[in-house]
């Protein structure tokens, strides 16, 4: 039980201190930055229910959950390193539509996220580890804590 709840709050943690630094640090997010919010709230859930019922097999879940998210921040370290680009559309610069009037760069230029994903974002400075990097190790981390709670279970 306490293992689940453990879990629970730390994958709760994640997506809300990333949302907090958007305020307490001026971090702007990009779109690969939103991406790895979302496993996490899976994550809770399946920790949150773990709670109840099939602890074992939803702590599995939710450790798969944080997976996907370091999964996704591993791309996305890709990105910033310059090791392949995005293919998400948010993610590029807005680049010139050649003779377009002002209006029709204003109307190409997407609300949310402004940030390119190949602009890494630095939460300690002088620390070479984006927010991203940081991401994968936390993320890492959540799952095989959920991993080895769920190896700790008793068999149903």
């Amino acid at each position: 039980m306490q293992g689940s709840l453990l879990v629970l709050v730390l994958s709760l943690v994640a997506p809300l201190f990333a949302k907090g630094s958007e305020g307490w640090f001026g971090l702007a997010p990009c779109e690969l930055c939103l991406w790895q919010r979302w496993p996490y709230w899976v994550a809770a859930g399946f920790a949150a229910l773990s709670l109840v019922v099939a602890r074992r097999t939803m702590l599995r879940l939710a450790g798969l959950a944080a997976a996907a998210s370091a999964a996704v921040a591993a791309f996305h370290l890709g990105v910033e390193w310059g090791w392949w680009p995005s293919p998400l559309a948010g993610c590029q610069v807005p680049t010139s539509l050649g003779g377009a009037s002002v209006d029709d760069l204003m109307r190409a230029l997407a609300p949310a996220p402004s940030k390119p994903c190949d602009l890494p974002a630095f939460l300690i400075p002088g620390l070479p580890l984006s927010m991203a990097g940081m991401n994968l190790f936390y993320g890492l981390f959540v799952a095989i804590l959920a991993w080895s709670f769920a190896r700790k279970e008793p068999r149903a």
